[in-house]
């Protein structure tokens, strides 16, 4: 572990965290697990938790994963995964949905470019994939014990970005990549948060590199060259979004590479990333048939090429930075990790000072920590609601001002409605917080390997997922996602 991870980890309180007091109220460390891709490996990462558990006396709290998690349920979802045919595997996740294994640790994920998109968009808004395996949705923010976790999924694409939802399953060769793109809509709503603690995405933020060992990153990935000089390597509205929220980290994969880097914001001036960009990587695994979105009307886009991915010739770029609302300095830790194969840097355990009280795990035990809605995302979830599209055609955003008193308004709302209340003093009610489990409860929408019926080859049916309209009844919003067909 670099300086830079070593410095993180000095805020360690010296209690131990065998102690037997029952209710700790200073700031404890929350031991976090962060993954790269996943790609449906499930069983190994687990196992390789347990045995750095075992190795260095410690016990995990929670594990992040920064996309292509696959979270295919059956045969008929891998038809819903853009990769080729030789690369559709059902991986482990279904036995996860199923019930044959139980995941050993909180785990909480976002999208990439290579999910079983239809299961996703089910949980659109978040929800639970499987007991204790928890989705983001696909732009979203949560609590962990009082610690602040947005996110985002899917990859930037420059000729999606401002369009809307369209796609429905079944998809066509189009739709069934355009579905992971990710849109204005999301980045819009992500860019109104106040900072979180934490931020997961898939695609690297702009330009990042350049708040790192560079030269060292070419070392490893000679193939980067052109998109580092040129200033094309990330996701250009993710580099808006971490100047905006200035998030203390940001966790990322894609790429299939560790690389950490540290943004100091306001206090050098000129450093940050000022070019549109797509990723080349000869790591991957290119494949070219994704030829249905070519723009040429600024030439030919930069297309990522890594051998050690799945790559689908499609991620473009060019997207205006959002402004930045923090004028103070601060530093935000970035961190991308490998995907899981043996002899990768796929995993890495950080302390991070967790913000409520909490009961310190045993040492035979694992803690499971408190998962709640956060108040301030629920609001902006309902302020936008009526600028979710569900097709091509995008509404007209309101602007910053009127966003921002709507999302006020709508707070009011969410604490009025939502929060329950809390006696203090005997003599007033404060709004808490609300367990995400008090709504959304797991539910299987589709069946497990072996028991699909009919044509495996084909895509699954349309599901109405319950916790999405569990969601949106809490909310009070119409489900525009997967409403119950009529």
């Amino acid at each position: 572990m670099s300086e830079i991870f070593r410095r993180a980890v000095q805020y360690q309180s010296r209690a131990s965290r065998t102690s037997s007091v029952v209710l700790v109220s200073i700031i404890l460390l929350m031991k976090i697990a962060i993954e790269g891709c996943c790609h449906g490996a499930l069983d190994a990462i687990y196992r390789h938790i347990e045995t750095l558990e075992a190795r260095n006396n410690y016990l995990v709290d929670l594990l992040l994963i920064c996309g292509d998690f696959q979270a295919i349920r059956n045969h008929r979802d891998l038809q819903c995964m853009a990769v080729p045919q030789k690369y559709r595997e059902l991986g482990d996740f279904h036995k996860y949905y199923t019930g044959e294994k139980t995941a050993p640790v909180l785990t909480i994920v976002i999208g990439g470019n290579h999910e079983a998109s239809n299961y996703f968009w089910e949980l659109y808004h978040g929800g639970w994939l499987a007991p204790n395996i928890y989705f983001l949705g696909h732009a979203g923010c949560i609590q962990v014990d009082g610690l602040r976790i947005a996110g985002a999924s899917g990859i930037f694409k420059r000729n999606d970005f401002h369009q809307g939802h369209y796609e429905q399953v079944p998809y066509d060769h189009g739709s069934m990549r355009s579905i992971y793109h990710i849109r204005e809509y999301n980045i819009r709503r992500l860019s109104l948060l106040n900072s979180p603690h934490i931020f997961l995405s898939h695609d690297w933020p702009q330009s990042i590199e350049q708040h790192g060992d560079v030269q060292g990153l070419l070392r490893r990935k000679p193939f980067f060259h052109q998109d580092v000089n040129t200033g094309n390597l990330g996701s250009p509205p993710l580099m808006g979004l971490l100047q905006t929220l200035r998030p203390q980290w940001w966790f990322s994969a894609h790429l299939h590479v560790r690389f950490e880097a540290v943004v100091y914001h306001g206090q050098l001036p000129g450093s940050e990333a000022n070019a549109p960009l797509a990723v080349q990587n000869p790591d991957e695994i290119a494949i070219v048939d994704d030829d249905f979105d070519t723009d040429t009307t600024n030439g030919p886009s930069v297309e990522p090429r890594n051998p050690d991915e799945i790559t689908l010739d499609e991620e473009e770029d060019n997207v205006v930075d959002a402004p930045s609302v923090c004028t103070q300095p601060s530093e935000t830790k970035f961190l991308a990790l490998d995907k899981c194969l043996p002899r990768r840097d796929f995993l890495e355990v950080i302390d991070i000072p967790a913000s409520d009280s909490f009961p310190p795990s045993a040492s035979s035990s694992r803690r499971r920590p408190r998962l709640t809605y956060d108040p301030e995302w629920l609001a902006i979830t309902r302020a936008f609601h009526p600028y979710l599209s569900t097709s091509r055609r995008q509404a007209v955003y309101p602007d910053e001002a009127t966003a921002r008193a709507k999302i006020k308004e709508e707070l009011l709302w969410v604490e009025k409605n939502v929060q329950p209340k809390t006696l203090v003093d005997d003599t007033a009610l404060l709004p808490g917080m609300r367990d995400i489990e008090d709504c959304q409860v797991f539910v299987q929408t589709a069946p497990g390997p072996g028991s699909e019926g009919g044509e495996t080859m084909q895509q699954p049916p349309w599901y109405t997922n319950p916790q999405t309209v569990a969601f949106c009844e809490m909310l009070e919003v119409e489900n525009k996602i997967n409403p119950p067909p009529s």
